[in-house]
C-alpha cells in the first residue's frame, strides 16, 4: 500500500484552478491547511475570496475528486473558509501585480489582447448572436476569450450565453462569471429583472471604463465588445478608452441596413480605429430543395466592405455570410451558441470560418512600442 504524504495532495490541489480566477488554489493562497488521518483520510481546509461565492459548490467538487486521485487516499473532507481582509488585499495585489487601480490593461502599449468592437448601424441585424457565436468558437479553439456586453440598454449577452450567475467582488476586483469557456460582464447582471436602464452619456462611459479597468479578465488572447446600434456614445467612449480596439461591422444583405452599416464602419475615421472586416448576417435561407431564397436581398456585406474600403483606403475584407438558421435563435433562447449546440449547421461552419479568420490574425502593432532606441555614430 502507498504511503501518503501531504506533498501528494498539495500536488493535486495545485492541479485545481478557482472557478472564476483560472489559476490553482495554491498560487492563490486558498489552501489553509491540509491534514492526514489514519487509514487514508484527508481533510483540506480551503479559504473562498468572498462569503457568498457563488461557485463554492464547484469548488468543492473540484478538491474532492483531484485529491481522491492520490494513491492511498481513502476519503477526502473539504471544509470552507474565507479570507480576511489582508489575505484579500494581498491576493488582489498578486493578481494585479504592479497595475495602476482603474488602469485599463487592453489600452497599455504592452498587451497582446486583440479587442474586436462589434458594431452595427442599426439593431435587428443579429449583432449580439454573431458576437456570442464568436466568443464560443474562439474559446473552443483553445484562445482565453472575454465578453463585455457594451450595449447598456439592449444588453442580451448574459441570456445567449447562458449566464446566470453574479459577479463577485474582491476588494476592488470583480470576477467575471465564465460560461463555455468565456469571461463574461454585462450590466444585466446588476440590474434586477428585467429592469430598464435610464443613463445619460456620463454614466455609459464611466460604466464602460469600470468593466474595463476593475473586472479581472486576467490574460486574454480576444476580448469582443458588443457594442450598441449606431455612432453614439458608447461607440466614441469605446474609441477614448481602447484606442487600439479594431471595428468589426454587423450588417444584413438589404439596403437600408447597408447604408447605416456603412455609417457605422465610417466613425473608424474619426476615431483613426482600424477596420477588421465585415460579417453579413441572415444572408439567405437554404430550402430543403438545396436552393437559396435570399429574403433580405444579396450583396450587402460585399458592398459595405468595398465602401468601407474607399473610405478608409484601407482594405476591408468580407470575413463571411452567415445564413438564416432557426437553431441560431434556438442557441440564443437556451443560452448555448449554435456553434456549441449545432455545430454542422450551415451557419455554425460559417460563423466558425469567421472565428478562424479573427483567431490567426495577428494582433495589431498601432500604438505599441517597438522597444527601438536611437544609437549615436
Amino acid at each position: 500500500m502507498a504511503v501518503l504524504e501531504e506533498s501528494a495532495v498539495r500536488a493535486a490541489l495545485a492541479t485545481v484552478d478557482d472557478p472564476e480566477i483560472r489559476k490553482p488554489i495554491t498560487e492563490l493562497g486558498m489552501v489553509d491547511a491540509v491534514a492526514l488521518g489514519a487509514d487514508g483520510a484527508v481533510s483540506v481546509q480551503v479559504l473562498l475570496t468572498v462569503a457568498g461565492c457563488p461557485m463554492k459548490a464547484e469548488l468543492t467538487r473540484r478538491v474532492s475528486e483531484a485529491v481522491s486521485r492520490v494513491d492511498g487516499v481513502r476519503s477526502v473532507d473539504v471544509t470552507l473558509g474565507v479570507m480576511s481582509a489582508e489575505q484579500r488585499q494581498a491576493l488582489q495585489q498578486h493578481l494585479r501585480g504592479d497595475q495602476p487601480a482603474n488602469e485599463i490593461p487592453f489600452a497599455q502599449p504592452g498587451s497582446r489582447t486583440r479587442v474586436y468592437a462589434v458594431a452595427s448601424g442599426k439593431g435587428g441585424v443579429g449583432k449580439s448572436s454573431v458576437t456570442v457565436n464568436l466568443a464560443a468558437s474562439l474559446a473552443a479553439r483553445g484562445l482565453s476569450v472575454g465578453v463585455l456586453d457594451a450595449d447598456i440598454y439592449g444588453f442580451s449577452v448574459p441570456r445567449m450565453l447562458g449566464v446566470t450567475g453574479k459577479p463577485t467582488q474582491v476588494e476592488q476586483m470583480i470576477m467575471p462569471p465564465v460560461a463555455h469557456d468565456v469571461k463574461v460582464i454585462s450590466i444585466g447582471m446588476f440590474t434586477p429583472g428585467n429592469t430598464a436602464v435610464v443613463w445619460r452619456g456620463p454614466m455609459l462611459h464611466r460604466a464602460l471604463q469600470q468593466f474595463l479597468a476593475d473586472v479581472f479578465w486576467g490574460d486574454l488572447d480576444v476580448l469582443l465588445m458588443d457594442l450598441p446600434p449606431g455612432t453614439g456614445d458608447i461607440a466614441i467612449s469605446v474609441a477614448q478608452l481602447v484606442p487600439s480596439a479594431e471595428l468589426l461591422v454587423v450588417t444584413t444583405p438589404q439596403l437600408a441596413a447597408r447604408e447605416v452599416a456603412e455609417r457605422a464602419g465610417s466613425i473608424a475615421l474619426q476615431t483613426h480605429q482600424q477596420i477588421v472586416g465585415v460579417v453579413e448576417n441572415m444572408s439567405w435561407l437554404d430550402l430543403p430543395d438545396g436552393t437559396r431564397m435570399e429574403l433580405f436581398g444579396a450583396g450587402g456585406g460585399q458592398a459595405v466592405a468595398d465602401s468601407l474600403s474607399q473610405s478608409t483606403g484601407t482594405t476591408v475584407p468580407l470575413l463571411g455570410q452567415i445564413p438564416i438558421d432557426q437553431t441560431v435563435r434556438e442557441g440564443g433562447d437556451d443560452g448555448l451558441p449554435v456553434v456549441l449546440r449545432e455545430p454542422r449547421t450551415s451557419a455554425a461552419i460559417a460563423l466558425g470560418e469567421v472565428a478562424d479568420r479573427l483567431a490567426k490574425r495577428q494582433a495589431s502593432l498601432v500604438g505599441r512600442s517597438l522597444g527601438l532606441t536611437p544609437t549615436s555614430r
